[in-house]
């Protein structure tokens, strides 16, 4: 008599022998042609030429929307910013750089604070197209930023953001 172990041993093994058996007997009859190309194409287009065109149009409708922007719904939207930045004058750093006259100030340009080399290494002042194609995307515009925000993609969100970033300053300064 055999024991219920040799059975389902002896069952395992004929399982296995029937599976890759019929495996062998199934490629010795059916050869797949392989095709010349991908029945179904996925186009996708990586021109670093097309994302620049996008985020230039990007900043080109939040640029056309300041003058018609809410600054108030800026204070609103910054309250995801307030986490990482101040905005009061002579505001201390936190995570990032007190934004206290960030329009027209040299990028990098905080005292006391480390700027990541993606940032030091763009040179020139925020302007608004500067400020809105950062906040549009922040790690597209200045590759390896240490800031992990993904951006806003909202024309008329950066908008107000800038409008109210532009406000916090004893000059603010004049519209493009």
């Amino acid at each position: 008599m055999h024991s219920w172990k040799e059975k389902i041993g002896l069952g395992l093994l004929i399982a296995t022998i029937l599976t890759w058996s019929s495996h062998m007997i199934g490629n010795l009859l059916v050869h797949p042609e392989k095709l010349e190309k991908s029945a179904y194409q996925v186009v996708t287009d990586t021109s670093e030429e097309k994302t620049e065109a996008k985020v230039e149009s990007a900043a080109d409708d939040a640029l056309t929307l300041l003058a018609s922007a809410d600054p108030a719904r800026g204070v609103k939207l910054f309250k995801k910013c307030k986490a990482c930045h101040t905005t009061e004058d002579g505001g201390k750093n936190k995570v990032g750089p007190a934004l206290w006259d960030v329009v027209g100030r040299a990028k990098g340009g905080v005292a006391g604070f480390k700027y990541s080399a993606a940032i030091t290494d763009l040179g020139g002042d925020w302007s608004y197209g500067d400020l809105d194609a950062f906040l549009a995307n922040p790690k597209g515009y200045a590759k390896g930023t240490k800031m992990s925000f993904a951006g806003v993609k909202k024309a008329s969100d950066r908008a107000a953001l800038i409008l109210f970033l532009r406000s916090l300053s004893g000059a603010p300064k004049p519209l493009p």
